[in-house]
């Protein structure tokens, strides 16, 4: 096999990340097909970007960990906190197999450095990584499910934006608030008319 038939075998595989749902789709009772592995990790990479470029970190490494951090769950899977006491993922292996075969080192080297999470890039990565599920559940909330709510305000909590505390990265922190109390439809808020132009 060419270094270009396996390049092909793996944008392929990259593929398959447009058609596999998150699976916390079955305890948030939604069914929003535009959930996948591949449009989670993009919104991922974009919020690392700016977090990298807020927290003075090289972006370049913060983007490319954000958007291969969910990479072997093309052949695992993504599985729920349900779903993860009963089964084992041997991500490592999936890794090297499907990383480590590659012409270049560089992907496999930033899900390693990812998975110890001790740079700088890596805790950015994360930390994007949990903003995305923030937005996720607001968005939910916003078109009224209540199990969305619950696990946005983490009911029976003191406080209820208990999932700011998980950030250790002030900017993240900040984001997290502003997220909570942004409205999803904001953004357009200022930009619709009724005339073409």
């Amino acid at each position: 096999m060419t270094i270009y038939d396996r390049l092909a075998n793996f944008f392929f595989e990259v593929g398959t990340l447009r058609k596999l749902p998150r699976i916390h789709r079955q305890t948030l009772l939604t069914d929003d097909t535009s959930d996948t592995i591949a449009s989670h990790s993009y919104r991922v990479a974009i919020i690392a970007w700016h977090l990298a470029k807020m927290e003075k970190a090289d972006p370049y490494k913060a983007i490319m960990m954000a958007l291969f951090h969910d990479m072997a769950e093309a052949r695992s899977g993504d599985h729920n906190w349900v779903h993860k006491r009963y089964i084992k993922i041997f991500e490592d292996e999936i890794t090297k197999e499907q990383l480590g075969t590659l012409p270049f080192k560089d992907l496999e080297e930033f899900v390693e450095e990812y998975n110890v999470r001790k740079s700088k890039e890596s805790i950015i990565a994360k930390q994007a990584d949990l903003l995305d599920q923030i937005l996720l559940l607001r968005e939910y909330e916003w078109q009224g499910n209540k199990e969305a709510a619950l696990w946005l305000h983490q009911a029976g909590k003191k406080e209820g934006r208990a999932r700011l505390k998980k950030f250790t990265l002030a900017s993240a922190r900040k984001l997290g608030e502003s997220i909570y109390k942004t409205a999803p439809s904001q953004w357009w808020e200022n930009l619709w008319t009724s005339k073409n132009r």
